[in-house]
């Protein structure tokens, strides 16, 4: 797992947002697909493998657990999986694009 700050996040990145529906749908990154942490194993599948993987949640903790269950589950060879430091608070924090 690779640890990135928001401004390290690519514009057209794959995120995922590990937070409750309930905390997503107060404010998201722009683009972030949720995907609560407790299914996040289970439902890699719906995840673009050929894609770096970048995880977020409130402030960085959640995500961190995320990005690690996922590279057990997936052990990713062609692709990185980020967890992004800060998590949302952060990036609204930065002003980035929010949903």
């Amino acid at each position: 797992m690779n640890n990135v700050t928001v401004s390290e996040v690519p514009a057209d990145a794959q995120i995922i947002d590990v937070r409750e529906p309930s905390e997503y749908a107060q404010g998201h990154a722009q683009g972030a697909i949720n995907i609560p942490l407790g299914s996040v194993v289970e439902r890699s599948g719906e995840l673009d493998t050929s894609r770096d993987v970048y995880v977020i949640c409130q402030l960085g903790g959640r995500s961190a657990k995320a990005a690690e269950a996922l590279e057990s589950h997936l052990k990713p060879q062609s692709f990185t999986i980020h967890n992004i430091s800060g998590g949302t608070e952060a990036w609204i924090a930065a002003g980035l694009p929010t949903a």
